[in-house]
C-alpha cells in the first residue's frame, strides 16, 4: 500500500468495498460519522475535528451582532468583499498554492509569518494539507477526501469526516507525514505527542495562535472603524468559513462531467474551470488540477488571478525566493496546439479563442 492510502483516517463506512468500488454513504451515516468525530469527550484526539467547527460557531455571533446593530450597505460590501476576495485568495494564496504544493519559496520566515496570518483564521493547516494531498493523488476515485461523485454532504462534512490524519500511524510514517507541513512554520508534535492528541499540531499552539490572530485582527478592525467594522469583516469571515466546504463539490462539476473543450484541459478528473471562484480567489481549478505546483493559476487574459498577483508583488518586495509559473508551458502544450487544430478543421473561433 503506497503511504499517501494511510495518512488519513478513513471514515467507518470506509472509502471502497472488497471489490475497489466507491463506498457512497447514506446521510445518516454521514453524520453519525460527524457527530462520532466532533466528540472530544469520546476521545481528545478529536480535537481539531471540533476546533474547526467552533470557530465557525465563535464567529457566528459577530455576524448576527453585524445585522442586528451595525448594519449599514457600506460595511456589508466591506464584508462580502473581505469574505469572498482577501479570505479566498488567502486561502489559495497560503494553504493551496504554498502549503500544499509549495508552488513558491518564501526568502525568509517574515514574508511567511506575514502570509500565514494575512486574514482572520479559521482552519489549521494541517487539516487543509495532509488531505489536499490525497485529494490530488485521487482525484475523483475512491479515497478522495471530498469526491463530488459521493453528493454536496460527504464534500461539505469532509473536514471532519474525511480530512483527520490517521492516529495510528508507525513512528517512521508519522515523521514521513509531518514532511508535508514542515514548511509552513507549524511546529509538529513529537511521536509520543502524536499518540496522545492524534495531530501533527499541539493543541495548546494551534488555539493560542488562533486566539492571537483573531486578538490582533479584531483591534485592526476597530482602530479603523470601531465595532462596527470589525464585526462586519468576523462575522462576513463565517460565511467564508462555511462557503469554502461547498468548493470542492461545485469545483468538481458536482459529481457529473461539466467539463469544456476549449475551457478545461485537464482530462484526468473531473475539475473544471468557474468564473465566480476564479474571479475571486485565483482558483482556476482545471488549471490548477494541470499544472499545481504553478504560483499562477489564470493562464488566460481573462483568467483574473489575485493570489498569483500577491505572489508577484511580493516577489517584487523582495519576499519570495523562487516561484513556478506554468504559463508558458500551459501555452505550449495545451492552448495552442488546440487552437491550432480548430484552426485546421475550419471550425470557427470562439471568444476564448480569440483570447
Amino acid at each position: 500500500m503506497a503511504f499517501i492510502d494511510i495518512v488519513l483516517e478513513p471514515p467507518r463506512y470506509g472509502w471502497q468495498d472488497e471489490n475497489g468500488n466507491l463506498i457512497k454513504p447514506t446521510k445518516r451515516q454521514m453524520w453519525s460519522e460527524f457527530f462520532y468525530r466532533q466528540n472530544i469527550f469520546r476521545t481528545k484526539k478529536n480535537w481539531m475535528n471540533f476546533m474547526g467547527w467552533f470557530a465557525v460557531v465563535c464567529l457566528t455571533p459577530f455576524f448576527i451582532i453585524f445585522f442586528v446593530k451595525y448594519f449599514s450597505w457600506q460595511l456589508c460590501i466591506a464584508g462580502f468583499l473581505y469574505s469572498m476576495v482577501l479570505m479566498g485568495s488567502h486561502g489559495t494564496i497560503w494553504y493551496h498554492r504554498y502549503g500544499t504544493h509549495r508552488a513558491y519559496t518564501f526568502k525568509n520566515k517574515f514574508w511567511r509569518f506575514i502570509t500565514r496570518n494575512l486574514v482572520v483564521k479559521v482552519i489549521p493547516e494541517e487539516m487543509y494539507i495532509v488531505s489536499h494531498h490525497v485529494h490530488h493523488a485521487k482525484s475523483d476515485q475512491p479515497g478522495d477526501p471530498y469526491n463530488a461523485n459521493c453528493g454536496f454532504l460527504y464534500c461539505f462534512l469532509a473536514d471532519t469526516n474525511h480530512q483527520s490524519v490517521a492516529k495510528n500511524l508507525s513512528k517512521e510514517d508519522y515523521l514521513k507525514m509531518t514532511t508535508f507541513i514542515d514548511h509552513t512554520g507549524v511546529k509538529a508534535n513529537t511521536y509520543e505527542q502524536y499518540q496522545k492528541w492524534g495531530t501533527i499540531a499541539h493543541p495548546a499552539r494551534t488555539i493560542a495562535e488562533t486566539l492571537l490572530n483573531w486578538a490582533f485582527w479584531y483591534g485592526a478592525f476597530y482602530l479603523i472603524g470601531g465595532n462596527a467594522l470589525a464585526c462586519a469583516l468576523f462575522g462576513w469571515s463565517v460565511v467564508w468559513a462555511v462557503g469554502v466546504r461547498t468548493f470542492n463539490f461545485e469545483g468538481h462539476g458536482k459529481g457529473k462531467d461539466k467539463r469544456q473543450e476549449g475551457v478545461d484541459f485537464c482530462w484526468d478528473d473531473m475539475s473544471i474551470n468557474q468564473y465566480w471562484p476564479g474571479y475571486v480567489a485565483g482558483e482556476w481549478h482545471n488549471n490548477h488540477h494541470l499544472f499545481p505546483d504553478s504560483a499562477r493559476a489564470g493562464f488566460l487574459p481573462h483568467q483574473v488571478d489575485l493570489a498569483w498577483c500577491y505572489v508577484y508583488l511580493i516577489n517584487a518586495l523582495g519576499g519570495i525566493k523562487s516561484f513556478n509559473n506554468s504559463k508558458k508551458v500551459f501555452y505550449e502544450r495545451y492552448y495552442l496546439p488546440y487552437i491550432n487544430e480548430k484552426k485546421a478543421e475550419g471550425k470557427p473561433k470562439s471568444v476564448k479563442e480569440v483570447a
